[in-house]
């Protein structure tokens, strides 16, 4: 398993059980880590048997695991384990915490019992929930289970969104356009709670960076021109495509001076005065790349699209749609849509930069998305508030529509329909090809925000995350 996450390997014991046979089961749990190809630090080194299970140890773990900058703590309870030691730590790591401990064998012929491993974690779930720490629990389970697999890689998944959201920054190129009330977000408040920073920069530093690129570094600019030329159907004049690789350069450029993870952009109508184009297509390939873009200045959209991709680990690509119109025949289907700054990679059809539905201006992108599953998801909030919309669709046939777009069906539209209306959110969200929903809720609980599921599945949801077979209501 591929990923940046680190994660603190806390083995745990308690004294009046067996040391050896804690001992015999950590060294058990590290193979079956290392199998998995979880990146961890261990605690071999902080005394003789590597557990946790005194203030001594405790200490030095705390030291080791802070100087390695983990992004998450897995309590492994080898046997019963030392609960205050566990919630003393947590609690000063401040990072995601996953609690498991492995089944505990038969009791032997004279009726003695070495672990009792399930019984601390039930002491352990209690004394967490005293020190005001949230944590994952993965199932009481054996290493070879699949439970523990899928857990484990859950978990990393959970500690992506953590480590992604918190102290994120954003590229805010230019004011939202004055049209936009919808978008408006309070700046302030997103640092206080979150820690998330702005970075905004007028637009004349974008365009001076653009002419910049155009004088100075023609080769760079030209190789974004060729790469469009291979990859997508250019429906565009030359010279606009040159504006549509300088401004994709750019961008990634002044995200990069400003140490950002995310854009979100001023998309019209100032920019097309300028430059004379829209940017969709400039966002389409930056969104390729993996530097969330989004339109109209939307940073809760941006900040939806960093959660949704981090709870991918990356591996696919992610869609910022509007909310649109519904199907004509379907009565629980609706256009996810926008002018094109959706991913190459998402469409099922080599995309074409055109000229965009709502605008005179060159530089959209035209191509219908995949079919398939998606999860649909949204951060937002107002009054001090914040929660994340979270769900289900699949990609169905419709009418042709220019822009990125992708019909989709759900279980219930108008359930749907009357939470986005009735807010917090908007008509914007972001779709990905892959089942992010459980690792989105589950990341709910680290970040203070309120997981808001709008089909009624959340008993399935805290059962898949428990370690339950779940199948989700097929659409």
């Amino acid at each position: 398993m591929k990923s940046s996450i680190k994660i603190g390997f806390a083995p745990t014991r308690r004294a009046i059980f067996s040391a050896p046979a804690a001992v015999r089961f950590t060294d058990r749990t590290r193979k079956k880590l290392d199998a998995l190809g979880i990146d961890y630090v261990d605690i071999r080194d902080v005394n003789e048997e590597g557990l946790l299970f005194d203030d001594a140890g405790r200490e030095k773990i705390a030291a080791k695991f802070k100087e390695a900058e983990i992004d998450g703590l897995f309590l492994a309870h080898e046997n019963f384990g030392t609960e205050y030691q566990c919630a003393r730590l947590a609690k000063e790591l401040g990072v995601p915490v996953l609690l498991w401990g492995p089944r505990d064998e038969r009791p032997n012929e004279q009726g003695g019992r070495e672990r009792d491993s399930q019984c601390g974690l039930f002491a352990t779930g209690k004394v967490l929930r005293r020190f005001n720490v949230p944590f994952t629990y993965l199932t009481n389970c054996n290493l070879d289970d699949p439970e523990f697999a899928r857990g484990m890689k859950d978990f990393i998944r959970v500690c992506s969104v953590v480590k992604a959201f918190r102290g994120l920054r954003i590229l805010q190129i230019g004011p939202r356009p004055f049209d936009f009330w919808s978008t408006m977000c309070n700046e302030g408040e997103l640092l206080e709670k979150f820690n998330i920073q702005l970075s905004p920069v007028p637009l004349p530093e974008l365009y001076k960076e653009m002419h910049r690129l155009e004088e100075e570094e023609k080769d760079k600019v030209q190789a974004v021109v060729d790469y469009c030329r291979e990859n997508m159907i250019c429906k565009i004049e030359d010279r606009y495509l040159v504006k549509v690789a300088s401004l994709k350069c750019a961008m990634r450029n002044l995200a990069e001076k400003y140490g950002c993870r995310a854009i979100a952009i001023q998309c019209w109508n100032a920019l097309q005065d300028e430059i004379g184009i829209m940017p969709c297509a400039a966002n389409s390939l930056l969104n390729e790349e993996g530097l969330p873009v989004v339109c109209e200045t939307d940073i809760h959209g941006a900040i939806t699209q960093v959660m949704v991709e981090a709870a991918d680990l990356g591996e696919h690509r992610a869609m910022f749609a509007d909310w649109t119109v519904r199907h004509p025949d379907n009565d629980n289907g609706e256009l996810l849509q926008h002018c094109g700054p959706w991913p190459i990679s998402v469409a099922k059809e080599k995309p074409t930069i055109c000229v965009p539905v709502a605008f005179p201006q060159n530089g959209a992108v035209s191509a219908e998305a995949k079919h398939g599953r998606v999860s649909i998801v949204r951060f937002d909030g107002d009054h001090g508030e914040y929660s994340l919309l979270l769900g289900h669709a699949k990609g169905i046939d419709g009418p042709y529509t220019r822009g990125t777009y992708l019909w989709i069906e759900v279980n219930d539209w108008k359930r749907l329909e009357a939470k986005i209306v009735e807010g917090p959110y908007i008509h914007h969200c972001v779709a990905i090809h892959q089942d992010v929903v459980p690792v989105l809720y589950e990341s709910c609980k680290y970040l203070g925000i309120k997981p808001d599921l709008y089909d009624p599945i959340e008993d399935k949801v805290k059962a898949y995350l428990h370690g339950e077979d779940v199948v989700f209501d097929e659409i």
